[in-house]
């Protein structure tokens, strides 16, 4: 199948999520893991209204709960979607850090300006870009998030190579994503509404982890591995996988 054609359909269907959301009400997602909510930190700030907004329940994991992000750090989350992680990592970093949210879907990035604006946040800004060609400079970010997006990348590989460029030396990732015991069939590849779904892009566990190690990336570690929510008629086990890399 065409990557622009899956490209697309992921496109459409975000598109239509989040102009599904209204009254600033989350979502039951597929890509959210059964009996989990992302959750909010911190106090009655702006920031926390600002999660408070921004959750339509798309998350597979929680990034941001192991990425140990620190005051003044610039942070980059991929595929920000309307900002829930990208605002949770702006509470981390405070006023003197800075959070970088990048997704392709025109109405996600709409939506997430659109909070910024309404709170007033001055450390997180949200760009129009696609995750495999990122509109960020080389060198520039010392942690990078992600949040149930990276399969839903055609090129996986060239993502993680994205994310190897934008970070500083001694930098590191932290992203949860689904992936699978084996290898998944055609058939499933083939099926343009499961791959905006989050299940038809997802690969297998040690093909994941091989794609980060030929990127540059040392000491993985996982953080979270569990049973995602599968539709009984699909006999794969989808698993939700949350870990962190180090660039060196």
């Amino acid at each position: 199948m065409d990557s622009s054609e899956i490209k697309s359909n992921v496109k459409l269907r975000y598109a239509e999520i989040v102009s599904s959301a209204g009254n600033n009400k989350a979502l039951s997602c597929c890509c959210s893991p059964a009996g989990e909510s992302t959750g909010c930190c911190g106090d009655s700030s702006t920031l926390q209204q600002s999660i408070v907004e921004s959750d339509l329940g798309l998350s597979c994991g929680f990034p941001t709960r192991y990425a140990a992000l620190q005051p003044g750090e610039t942070v980059l989350d991929l595929g920000s979607g309307a900002g829930v992680d990208a605002f949770t990592a702006a509470m981390q970093v405070g006023e003197q850090g800075m959070v970088i949210g990048v997704d392709f879907t025109p109405e996600m990035i709409e939506r997430s300006r659109e909070i910024v604006l309404k709170n007033g946040l001055l450390n997180v800004e949200f760009r129009l870009g696609d995750i495999e060609n990122l509109p960020v400079d080389s060198g520039s970010v010392d942690a990078v998030l992600s949040n149930c997006v990276i399969n839903l990348v055609p090129d996986k590989q060239m993502v993680f190579r994205e994310i190897f460029r934008v970070l500083k030396p001694d930098g590191r990732f932290c992203i949860s994503d689904i992936v699978t015991d084996v290898e998944v069939p055609e058939s499933l590849k083939n099926d343009l509404a499961l791959w905006a779904e989050c299940l038809s892009g997802a690969v297998q566990k040690d093909t994941y982890l091989n794609l980060i190690t030929e990127a540059g990336f040392k000491n993985l570690k996982i953080h979270q591995l569990s049973e995602f929510e599968n539709p009984g008629e699909i006999q794969i086990r989808f698993l939700s996988l949350t870990l962190e890399g180090h660039k060196e």
